[in-house]
């Protein structure tokens, strides 16, 4: 018994590792996390004020919502379909008492809609991206702020911040 936790600790920590050097192609989502550098760069990059509403695909821990709303004011939906990642974002913005301004859904991003967004933030793999566009031009309407970190998208690029690696886009 004890050996059977063990090993699966084991295997936890390795996928945990693996994620962390996961190939920009592969269509899997990698365990990613935005730092709250990177977060408030992309708040600052978007220009994101306290009327905007933020979906953030695929959010992770939820620090890029946390740091909108908590710094610029926004309210946040985070989509978040892995249930660790969902469970470690909603702790998180409880104990930032931020649960009266973002809410995270789990969810397949890709069956949920978004046309409600202001701002759309991205850090997924270019298949990923690629695969979302349709979804953007249907949904997001004109004006609405998207930005990508690391990966560029088919899409006309407004701004390139190359620091902090992140791109962009106006729809």
């Amino acid at each position: 018994m004890l050996l059977d936790f063990i090993i699966l600790l084991i295997i936890l920590f390795l996928l945990v590792l693996l994620s962390m050097v996961w190939p920009p192609d592969s269509p899997w989502a990698p365990w990613w996390r935005t730092s709250h550098k990177t977060a408030r760069a992309i708040c600052k990059l978007a220009k994101i004020k306290d009327e905007d509403l933020i979906y953030d695909l695929g959010s992770g821990d939820g620090t890029a919502l946390i740091t909108a709303a908590k710094e610029f004011g926004a309210s946040g939906v985070g989509i978040e379909i892995d249930p660790l990642r969902y469970w470690i974002s909603r702790i998180r913005i409880k104990n930032a008492n931020l649960s009266d301004k973002v809410k995270v859904i789990r969810k397949n991003f890709f069956k949920q809609d978004i046309k409600d967004a202001d701002v759309v933030f991205v850090y997924l793999v270019p298949k990923t991206l690629e695969r979302l566009l349709p979804k953007f031009k249907k949904e997001l309407k004109k004006g609405t702020r998207v930005v990508s970190f690391v990966y560029e998208m088919n899409l006309p690029l407004k701004k390139y911040d190359k620091k902090n690696r992140l791109r962009l886009y106006i729809i």
